[in-house]
């Protein structure tokens, strides 16, 4: 007879990648998906009216990202395009500290055998395009293995704004997976910026600013309540981390991660989860188009594309976006799949995944901020690395288009079929099939 622990470890065996998600979490995606997908409409055209100031008039271009503002006594007269890098992507790294926490404690993360696939995934998303980045400027005489880690992110909002365009119908279980790939790719380059990309660290600022997060910490936990607290503490953390050293994003992430994100008896969200609904369509419909704004103005010509494919830095980039992040992205699930002995929805298949991967192959908005942390001396290197980016992960997105164009009436039936409603109670019928 078959011993209780057997049964566990078949049904753990039989685990279906890619099915049906619960009904609770298919609304929470649903509704954060509604708004980067809006965000990432509006970070396309952002980066497009970027790229058209920055070409037909650069001079005002420049003058207005070098214009400083601030108060000079806390050290904070900073251009505009610093406060677009340190301010506004804090806002978009918050969030995502919010939304990693709740990935853990009550999404799709809270379980080793669910997390398994898409950390994995984004491990191996990040790995191998540093890898071919650092291996073809190693073998030139003339590379900079320093930005090795340009080509690592995934840009989760212009990744679903292509999607909006392209793969409005696209099944929720697939916008999911790349959702939570995304969250976790973020926490991996808020580590690598706070790790690698900080330097000449004010000991006395960085305790101030973890005192900070500890009193912030408490306070949470204490039930304590109003915006009036919170803000003015969170902007005085922020503040004190910037002046550390230590990359001003990384006080985001620690904030969004010290939110209480499972709901308690007679809570019908979390704290962390109300936050995030207040703050997201903030940092999804400001924070980062405005960033990308300041951020994605590079010039363009055939000599400067000319030196995007000739030169190992930006080369490597272009690889590394195109062919290592849907390779490992794509590696990684299946060699995760194999060994958790995971089986696919069996109404989609591993071409599915490969599309998607190359999808998350766009690397905007983390890929441009770390190529001026990885060259801050060079700056006509810093802008041939961000034409990369771009070049990058637009041949991400076309390719990433037309191989989900293939099967676009495949997962327009089953987007059609995970929606249907006959009974008009507002819940899909095949929630109800299944009991």
């Amino acid at each position: 007879m078959a011993s209780p622990s057997d049964d566990r470890r078949s049904a753990d065996d039989r685990r279906q990648f890619l099915g049906l998600l619960s009904l609770p979490e298919r609304r929470y995606l649903t509704d954060a998906l509604r708004t980067e997908t809006v965000g990432g409409v509006l970070l396309l055209v952002a980066a497009a009216a970027a790229l058209l100031w920055a070409n037909l008039w650069p001079h005002a271009y420049e003058a207005v990202l070098e214009y400083t503002v601030g108060p000079s006594a806390l050290h904070l007269h900073l251009p505009l395009e610093a406060w677009a890098q340190d301010g506004l992507l804090t806002v978009f790294f918050f969030v995502a500290g919010i939304e990693l926490k709740r990935e853990f404690v009550a999404g799709e993360l809270r379980t080793p055998s669910a997390a398994a696939l898409p950390v994995v995934a984004a491990v191996c998303g990040v790995l191998l395009p540093a890898v071919l980045f650092t291996v073809i400027n190693v073998a030139a005489p003339n590379g900079h293995p320093a930005g090795w880690a340009i080509p690592t992110a995934t840009d989760i909002a212009f990744a679903l704004g292509v999607l909006a365009v392209v793969g409005s119908h696209l099944p929720s279980a697939l916008r999911a997976f790349l959702l939570t790939l995304a969250v976790v790719d973020d926490l991996i380059a808020i580590l690598i910026i706070a790790v690698f990309y900080s330097s000449g660290i004010e000991f006395w600022a960085l305790g101030a600013s973890l005192a900070g997060l500890v009193l912030f910490w408490f306070l949470h936990r204490r039930g304590v309540h109003g915006w009036w607290l919170y803000v003015p503490l969170a902007v005085a953390i922020w503040a004190l981390m910037h002046e550390s050293g230590v990359h001003a994003t990384v006080a985001g992430v620690a904030m969004g991660l010290l939110l209480r994100c499972h709901r308690e008896e007679g809570e019908e969200h979390s704290p962390g989860e109300h936050i995030e609904h207040l703050v997201r369509p903030l940092s999804a419909g400001l924070a980062v188009p405005v960033f990308a704004l300041f951020a994605a103005g590079v010039p363009v010509s055939a000599q400067i594309l000319g030196e995007v494919f000739t030169r190992p830095a930006p080369l490597g980039i272009v690889i590394g976006l195109l062919v290592g992040k849907s390779a490992g992205i794509f590696g990684g699930t299946w060699l995760a799949a194999r060994f958790t002995r995971a089986t696919l929805n069996p109404q989609l298949t591993w071409s599915d995944l490969v599309a998607l991967a190359t999808v998350a192959g766009i690397g905007f908005t983390v890929s441009l901020l770390i190529s001026d942390l990885a060259f801050p001396d060079d700056h006509h290197l810093a802008q041939l690395c961000k034409e990369a980016v771009l070049v990058g992960s637009l041949a991400c997105a076309v390719v990433g288009s037309l191989l989900l164009k293939r099967r676009n009436r495949h997962y327009r039936e089953l987007y059609d079929e995970e929606n249907r409603d006959e009974d008009g109670d507002g819940v899909p019928d095949v929630y109800q099939r299944q009991g």
